[in-house]
């Protein structure tokens, strides 16, 4: 089997260098107790060492692939591996660890084989005595590394499925941050207390002189920074939000640090969850430019129709006492020169404005 190929299997899994896991533990500290052995690991092996997930009996955390016993069992995806006694064995004979003082004796190793059919490394006992194991502790050697298989392959799939959410969630902090205004999740407590579970990045351009961390939890910080004339009625519309649990939707203003006036529109849809906690997403947006855009096109409004008003004026005086009267040549022509002279009056007044936009075109 492909060697290159085991280790990307094996670094699928994750698992290398992760810190111990009782459900492993476990498994290696049951196999002792089976085969009556000092020692056990579950052991992990990769190009230059065989590292220890779970270690029963023994400090240390990982041996060079030269010395260790399991890598001999790489490629052998069914059958045990049983060193009865070590100075005995050819392979194993003159292995730092066997010649050391207390060295190992005794081996016998299971096969952790992923579904691919790639080994991973071992579930294993170890003991500093020559000795054999019957059949049943054998048996149970097997099912036990079958157990610490599906414990990795289910894992692996939970950090599989750990990485996907957090990639997805990272992309969608990346559009909320990119959203215009703030977008926000609200949390009210059946005890009536609240707080924000979620605030983009916006938060920041619509309170500058506020940190999103300090509103998290105590998001009556806001209040500070709502124009004096509105904080009663956002409170008004926030209480009555939440005593109804209904959608959200209010206009308020608020003033920056040049006390220039800024308006704010806040929309938040409701959602209630199975712990009667109640929940909003919503989102504030700056309608400033909208507000002023309305109030600019109503003064404009304004004035062109106080400037209409006189010509048009003008002209319907003279037509209706052009028709209450019997009018000579003379006296006709006199009222049409009038009434020009208010349509060129009209005429004169639409070209410069016209031209007033035209420029505003131009230089935006």
């Amino acid at each position: 089997m492909h060697e290159a190929k085991r280790l990307q299997e094996l670094f699928n899994y994750q698992i290398l260098d992760t810190k111990p896991e009782q459900a492993l533990d476990d498994i290696a500290e049951i196999a002792s107790l089976v085969c009556d052995t000092p020692i056990s690991l579950i052991t992990m092996v990769d190009d230059s060492r065989s590292w220890h997930k779970s270690i029963y009996g023994l400090d240390l955390k990982e041996v060079n692939r030269s010395d260790s016993f399991c890598q001999h069992m790489l490629y052998n995806t069914e059958d045990l591996m049983i060193v009865e006694d070590a100075l005995l064995d050819q392979k194993f004979a003159n292995n730092p660890y066997v010649l050391q003082e207390n060295g190992v004796r005794f081996y016998a190793g299971a096969p952790l084989v992923t579904p691919k059919g790639y080994v991973l490394g071992s579930l294993c006992v170890v003991d500093t005595k020559p000795r054999k194991l019957h059949a049943r502790q054998l048996q149970a050697l097997k099912l036990l590394s079958r157990k610490a298989m599906d414990y990795l392959n289910s894992r692996k799939l939970i950090v599989l499925q750990n990485q996907s959410i957090a990639k997805q969630s990272h992309k969608m902090k990346r559009l909320t941050d990119l959203s215009p205004g703030m977008l926000f999740q609200y949390r009210n407590t059946a005890d009536g207390k609240g707080h924000f579970d979620f605030i983009s990045d916006g938060f920041s351009l619509l309170f500058p002189h506020l940190r999103n961390e300090h509103v998290y939890s105590n998001p009556n910080a806001l209040l500070a920074y709502i124009h004096p004339d509105d904080v009663a009625n956002v409170k008004k519309s926030v209480d009555l939000a939440i005593t109804q649990k209904t959608n959200w939707h209010f206009i308020y203003r608020t003033t920056d640090l040049t006390h220039r006036e800024i308006w704010h529109m806040v929309k938040a849809r409701i959602e209630k969850s199975d712990d009667e906690e109640t929940i909003w997403y919503g989102s504030i947006q700056d309608i400033t430019s909208i507000i002023t855009n309305d109030k600019t096109l109503g003064d404009v409004l304004f004035e062109l129709s106080h400037h209409l008003r006189k010509p048009v004026a003008n002209i319907l005086g003279i037509t209706q006492q052009m028709q209450q009267e019997n009018l000579t040549l003379p006296e006709l022509q006199e009222y049409i020169q009038m009434i020009a002279q208010s349509a060129e009056e009209l005429d004169l007044f639409i070209r410069q404005q016209n031209s007033y936009f035209n420029d505003q075109k131009k230089s935006t």
